[in-house]
Order: structure tokens, then sequence, then C-alpha cells
């Protein structure tokens, strides 16, 4: 069984709901995952818009979540540590955490991609890190991946 990232808030190629973007609460979607591997240390997630103006913009880097979690609620907070241990990198406009999709008025609808790695030991990075750094230091320790790609386009 492949790993695979799910939403009870976002379905697959579908728009996000306004409460989880600038126009709407702006906090992040609850996210659930299955199909994990037995020997999954930690998962990362990084959430990119590869749609935007200036080339891929990265919207959340979170690293370092326990293997035993499947999980995560809506609206997680912008702290540089979770409670469950996990960490948080910096996303593209400067922030800890999750930063809502916020695409130029008048786009056509971009795609914010929800990658989620299982990985067989956890990354030797500090909290802030980028999404570079965290891909970097993800390589050679991926036991699998899954993805849920979410839509968005700015009204007015």
């Amino acid at each position: 069984m492949a790993l695979e990232l799910t939403s009870s808030a976002i379905s697959a190629n579908q728009p996000i709901p306004k409460m989880y973007t600038c126009e709407g609460e702006g906090i992040s979607p609850p996210l659930a995952w299955s199909g994990v591997l037995q020997n999954t240390a930690v998962f990362a997630l990084i959430v990119d818009d590869p749609d935007a103006p200036r080339g891929v913009f990265t919207h959340w880097v979170l690293f370092n979540l326990s293997g035993d979690i499947s999980q995560l609620e809506m609206s997680i907070p912008r702290t540089d540590r979770l409670e469950n241990g996990a960490s948080q990198g910096l996303n593209d406009f400067g922030d800890i955490g999750y930063g809502a999709p916020c695409p130029p008025k008048g786009d056509v609808p971009h795609h914010y991609r929800f990658t989620l790695y299982a990985l067989d030991a956890p990354l030797l990075l500090d909290p802030g890190a980028t999404k570079q750094q965290a891909l970097d230091a993800i390589q050679g320790h991926v036991l699998d991946q899954a993805q849920l790609v979410g839509t968005y386009a700015r009204q007015g």
C-alpha cells in the first residue's frame, strides 16, 4: 500500500476553501495520511505553488514530525517547534509555519502542492530551515512520498 495524503477540507485538484487562504482566516488545513511504511522515522511536509509569477513559491516547510503521527489538525500554530516535536521552517513570505495561498488577483487558479515525505531518519536541521535546506537534507532518506494538490484563485 502506497503512502496517501488526504484532507477533509481539500479534494484533489479542487479549489481550496477560502478559510485556508489569505482571503479567509489563513489557517492551515487539516491533513491525514495512510499507507505508512513500518520503518518511517519521521515525516516532512512541503507546500508550494509552482504557478507563482516569480517561480515556485514556498508556503510551508514542516519536518521531523514523528512517524507515529498520521494527521495534522487545522490551524497549526506558526511557531518554530510544535508540541508534537516537529519543527517548522521559513516560507517565502519570510515567516515560520503555514503561509496561506494568496495569488495575484485576476490570475488563473494556482496549484498548491502539499507533498508529504516519509523518511527513515530525522533531519539534522534547526527550526527556520528553508525548503531547499529541507530538500537537501532528505536526499537519500525518502522511503515514500505522497502529494495532494488544491487550487486557488483570488476573487476580484
